[in-house]
This record gives structure tokens, C-alpha cells and sequence, in this order.
């Protein structure tokens, strides 16, 4: 039977059922953009979130039909000073990071407009399944401005650096077809489908063993920001806790047994 809880926010939706927390940032007028209080609750959300029990998969998305996340709020971005622009920056930054780094597996379901911060906000998700109506870019350049909350660095990392050269310096939006050929999203499916198509995979990994995924995570992620060698001795690290664990064990012998394994967490 499924579970359910919720917390309010005034720029989020927010709901757990079946292991999978779904966090919808709600500002549908604003095609979502991400204003000051919308960073602050979506931190707040996604600290909460690190340590629910409760919440083994995340995805995130956007209310309406027009927009997952369309940037910043340019009202907030007007004017700045080069401390309040840095501060600024440091702050969706942190965002960015703790959702790279939760400890679980965050799915953007990119369900329009992916933006500036908003497209920024996808590639900190673990991966990104999009809409055929979606439409990603970085289009700060055309604003006398730069990505500031990661995207000069995790799209680089992502596509290559040409690809991200060419969206950055040309500012342009991209359909989610050719950012699926590029590697920025996963998947694109039918707009009328990506919402129960989300829930369905993410359902599917919420029945691993979390040990299990956070221990993939460490690994990919790990690896990233380490030579090959690093890397290679953190996987086996890494794989040594999850094959000695108690859900290594029980996978193994469900696999050999022939029935669905029973995972405990540990």
C-alpha cells in the first residue's frame, strides 16, 4: 500500500508515496523560475530529504504544462553588485551540489522549459528524462551574464566541451531531441506520457537496496573528480562494502534461489 507525506511550501509541491519523493517547484505563472525563496525551500526540501527514510528516489519537475524550470528570476538578477551577484551564485551553487551529492538517485523530469537555472538544476539530477516538448539552453550570454549556479562546469563535463561552448557563447535554446543527441538528456518521450513514465523507473530503482545506490553514486561520481586509478580503487572500495553487506548477500542468494530479493537497507 502506498505512503504519503507531505510538506508545505509556498513555491513547492512535495509528496512521497512508494519510496519516491516528488518535488514540483510551483510557480506555473512564472514558468517556475527560481527566485530567491524558491532556492531557499528547494534546499531546505532537498537537506530534508538526504536523511527520509521514507524518500529512497527524488524527481524533480515543474507545475504546468509549459515549464520545468525557465531560469532565474531576471526581477532579482537586475542591478546587482559584484558581492550580492557572488553570493547569489555561491548559494544556487550549494543548491546544485546537495542535490548532486544526496546520497540518492534525483531524476529531472523535464517537462518544458529548462532554462538558465533551470536547465542548471537538471544537470544536477542523476539523469534527466525530457519531454518531446522541452526546449534546454543556457541563454545568459544574451543577457550580458554567464551560468552561475554550475552549468559552465557540469555541461562541459557532460557533453564535451565544444557542445557546451557552442550552447553557452550562442545562449540558444535546443529541442529535447538534439539534447538527447548530445547526451544532456537520457530519454525524451511523448509530454502526455513522461510524468507516469518517470514514476514507473523511479518506483523501479526505489526497490534496490539504498546501500547499493549510494554506493553506484559514490563510485560514478567519485571517479569524475579523480584520475582513472583513483577511481578504480575507490569502485573496488566501494564494491567490497555493497558485496559484503547484508543485501549483497541476500541479492545473490535471491538471484540463485530464483525469488525477488528482500532488501534491508544494510
Amino acid at each position: 500500500m502506498a505512503t504519503e507525506k507531505h510538506m508545505t511550501y509556498e513555491n513547492l509541491l512535495y509528496g512521497v508515496s512508494d519510496g519516491v519523493a516528488t518535488v514540483t517547484v510551483n510557480r506555473p505563472e512564472k514558468l517556475n523560475a527560481l527566485n530567491d525563496r524558491t532556492i531557499a525551500e528547494l534546499t531546505d526540501c532537498l537537506a530534508t530529504l538526504a536523511t527520509a527514510t521514507e524518500a529512497r528516489v527524488v524527481v524533480l519537475t515543474g507545475a504546468g504544462p509549459k515549464a520545468f524550470v525557465a531560469g532565474a528570476d531576471i526581477a532579482e538578477l537586475s542591478g546587482l553588485t559584484a558581492a550580492g551577484a557572488h553570493e547569489l551564485a555561491r548559494r544556487g551553487q550549494a543548491l546544485m551540489d546537495l542535490i548532486e551529492h544526496l546520497g540518492k538517485p534525483v531524476i529531472a523530469a523535464v517537462n518544458g522549459f529548462a532554462l538558465g537555472g533551470g536547465c542548471e538544476l537538471a544537470l544536477a539530477c542523476s539523469f534527466r528524462w525530457a519531454a518531446d516538448t522541452a526546449r534546454l539552453g543556457l541563454p545568459e550570454t544574451g543577457l550580458g551574464l554567464i551560468p552561475g549556479y554550475g552549468g559552465t562546469q557540469r555541461l562541459a563535463r557532460l557533453v564535451g566541451r565544444g557542445q557546451a561552448l557552442e550552447m553557452i557563447l550562442r545562449g540558444n535554446m535546443i529541442s529535447a531531441g538534439d539534447a538527447l543527441a548530445m547526451g544532456l538528456v537520457n530519454r525524451v518521450l511523448p509530454a502526455a506520457e513522461l510524468s507516469a513514465e518517470v514514476a514507473k523507473v523511479a518506483r523501479e530503482i526505489a526497490g534496490r537496496s539504498t546501500l547499493t545506490l549510494r554506493c553506484a553514486l559514490q563510485a560514478v561520481d567519485g571517479g569524475l573528480a579523480s584520475d582513472p586509478s583513483a577511481g578504480l580503487r575507490l569502485e573496488a572500495g566501494l564494491f567490497a562494502v555493497a558485496a559484503s553487506s547484508e543485501d549483497g548477500h541476500e541479492g545473490c542468494r535471491a538471484f540463485l534461489e530464483k525469488r525477488p530479493a528482500l532488501f534491508v537497507d544494510r
